[in-house]
């Protein structure tokens, strides 16, 4: 995948649902739905076994949520990763990022061959830093300019 179709997942206009958000601050689904929330998306929790995460409803599901999200971020063994992608694709959704160790092959092909948008192998919390970091050095080469 390219840097567009990463700076098209990280717009911030997108609505994330986190699967396998977790309550444990130890866990990458607590990290990647805090981190998500701190940078200012509107983000659903999902987990089947969590009423609330930091005070936010947590719902059992994709398809209990209020809407549909932009993009789903996957923070689940590659299995639950295979039935998710089925779910998205059920629900419309056209972008789903795999966090590392929660995609497979069969996840990743199935997400190709029904026109969803995969990103993987990547950290979605690294891929937000860098392109802050990056929209900030732009921006502080043009502050002389005007």
């Amino acid at each position: 995948m390219d840097e567009e179709t990463i700076i098209r997942f990280l717009d911030k206009k997108n609505i994330f649902a986190v699967v396998g958000a977790s309550r444990n601050p130890e866990k990458y689904g607590y990290k990647v739905y805090i981190d998500l929330k701190g940078a200012g998306y509107k983000v659903y929790p999902v987990n089947p076994n969590a009423d609330e995460i930091l005070g936010d409803k947590c719902y059992p599901s994709l398809e209990k949520l209020p809407v549909i999200p932009d993009v789903v971020d996957v923070v689940v063994p590659p299995e639950i990763t295979e039935q998710t992608v089925k779910t998205c694709k059920d629900l419309g959704v056209k972008k789903v990022w795999m966090q590392p160790c929660s995609e497979s092959e069969e996840a990743i092909r199935f997400c190709g061959d029904n026109g969803i948008d995969a990103v993987y192998g990547v950290c979605v919390m690294v891929k937000r830093r860098n392109q802050k970091m990056a929209e900030s050095s732009r921006s502080s080469m043009f502050q002389g300019i005007c």
